[in-house]
């Protein structure tokens, strides 16, 4: 399997214990499938490193963009992992998804409700390797320059999420008189 990884330096040895704990999918090293992504969300003078992962004998757990996927990343957020895999694929969660997890505990909105809100976006795949076992059969097979960014994309993209999350909070919120 094809892998990227943006960074600010060529990575040929990835550390599963450098960043950020409460990640999405917990602690470990995240790579994209997709290269469009990996260049897109890149940065001016960023380093897009390539992998190929042998998944033979892993422990493998892959989410659809549903109740299960929201529940893991919200308790990954809170830094408790709850599955044991070496490697975990799955959406990439959109920023609100810890507010929509606070509406949902408050009461204001259902689980099916709040679940139309963390719909909305294009979807994005990331792999996060979790185990040196996965560490061992992801090998580094080269890396290129990123693009220039491209802010306009970027921009477009913020605007249509944002404009799409509304209408749906309107659908959803009971009118007020």
């Amino acid at each position: 399997m094809k892998l990227f990884h943006t960074s600010k330096i060529e990575i040929r040895n990835p550390d599963i214990h450098h960043g950020r704990k409460n990640a999405d999918f917990g602690w470990g090293f995240y790579l994209t499938p997709d290269l469009d992504f990996a260049r897109r969300w890149g940065w001016e003078n960023a380093v897009i490193n390539e992998y190929e992962l042998d998944l033979e004998g892993l422990k493998v757990h892959q989410f659809a963009r549903d109740e299960d996927w929201f529940s893991y990343i919200f308790h990954n957020r809170r830094m408790r992992d709850t599955l044991d895999g070496d490697v975990i694929i799955g959406p990439i969660a959109n920023d609100t998804i810890f507010e929509t997890y606070g509406v949902i505990s408050s009461g204001y909105l259902k689980s099916e409700e709040a679940m139309k809100l963390l719909m909305i976006g294009p979807q994005y795949t990331q792999i996060a390797i979790k185990t040196e076992k996965a560490v061992s059969q992801l090998q580094w097979t080269g890396s290129q320059k990123a693009e220039k960014p491209d802010l306009e994309t970027r921009k477009r993209e913020q605007e249509e999420y944002s404009q799409a999350f509304a209408e749906v909070l309107q659908q959803i919120l009971p009118e007020e008189d």
